[in-house]
């Protein structure tokens, strides 16, 4: 039986949409900015996004890079990085992000990388269960600081 969504590249029709749930995940962030950055996920060919669309439009989407630089807890280079990952409330558990994670690998497996890497806030622990219900293992925790040079 299929289920009554599926995951696919992005594509220019999709912005609008796109956008709404990238303010969900980033909602301190405005959706005019978030919807301008989308430009870079169709003009850079180390970037690439997949969204889960259903009846009523988009559900989810998975943003991701190819990283060359180190990235934390990995070993090889270039790294597929996850760099942003959101369902809908009404479509977790259903097995759309395990699906929107998938795309992200075979892009990355395509592109040469043995790794895929992500991050997640400490105190976002949804976020945290969800990548580990999709096989990512935690690798190390990191604390940023930050010391003002100017008033």
């Amino acid at each position: 039986m299929n289920p009554p969504w599926r995951v696919r590249a992005a594509v220019a029709a999709d912005r609008a949409g796109w956008a709404r749930l990238r303010a969900q995940l980033w909602p301190q962030q405005r959706l005019e900015d978030l919807a301008e950055e989308l430009d870079d996920w169709f003009e850079d060919a180390r970037l690439a996004a997949f969204v889960a669309q259903d009846d009523d439009g988009l559900c989810g989407f998975a943003e991701a890079s190819l990283r060359s630089d180190y990235v934390n807890g990995t070993e090889s280079s270039p790294v597929a990085f996850l760099e942003g990952w959101y369902v809908a409330p009404q479509r977790r558990g259903q097995g759309v992000g395990r699906a929107l994670i998938a795309a992200v690998e075979n892009w990355g497996r395509e592109r040469g990388c043995r790794e895929l890497a992500s991050d997640a806030l400490l105190d976002h622990l949804d976020s945290q269960r969800a990548h580990e219900a999709c096989g990512f293992e935690e690798t190390e925790r990191v604390v940023y600081f930050r010391r003002r040079l100017t008033d």
